[in-house]
């Protein structure tokens, strides 16, 4: 494939500490997987959540295909990820246990053409910690154009 799609939810960075990473595939619809491919998802305000033993992602905004039909899908609707049963024990336990939360980082279209989800396992950070990251970003671009 010519062009990359990596979609990246610029917030999750900034309102959480990420502890563990997934890779996840995800059931998408025909027009679903063309609107992807055209670049016009975002992830901002995505959260994953089980439902009878099974991962779904809410809130992942798809913009409808401009081309589709009838067919079109539903921007909003719950999108399920597929995950192997290990994966999926291990996610289960650590959100209950620690009272973590599981958020979407990146939607990307892999070398075969699938779409993907990169998931995380997350902390969600105190208003200092969100100041200290701002601050440590703002000194990383100043030590930067310091060297140029």
């Amino acid at each position: 494939m010519a062009q990359t799609i990596n979609i990246k939810n610029k917030k999750a960075f900034y309102q959480y500490f990420i502890l563990d990473r997934f890779t996840a595939g995800i059931v998408l619809t025909g027009t679903e997987i063309k609107s992807i491919r055209g670049g016009k998802a975002n992830l901002s305000d995505a959260y994953c959540q089980f439902r009878e033993g099974e991962l779904f992602v809410f809130g992942l905004h798809i913009s409808e295909y401009t081309f589709g039909t009838y067919n079109n899908h539903d921007p909003k609707r719950p999108r399920k990820l597929l995950l192997n049963r290990r994966e999926l024990k291990k996610i289960f336990t650590n959100i209950h246990e620690k009272g973590l939360t599981i958020i979407p980082l990146y939607l990307f279209i892999n070398e075969k053409g699938l779409a993907k989800i990169e998931i995380s396992i997350a902390k969600g950070k105190k208003l200092y910690d969100k100041r200290e990251t701002l601050k440590a970003k703002d000194t990383k671009r100043e030590i930067e154009r310091g060297r140029y």
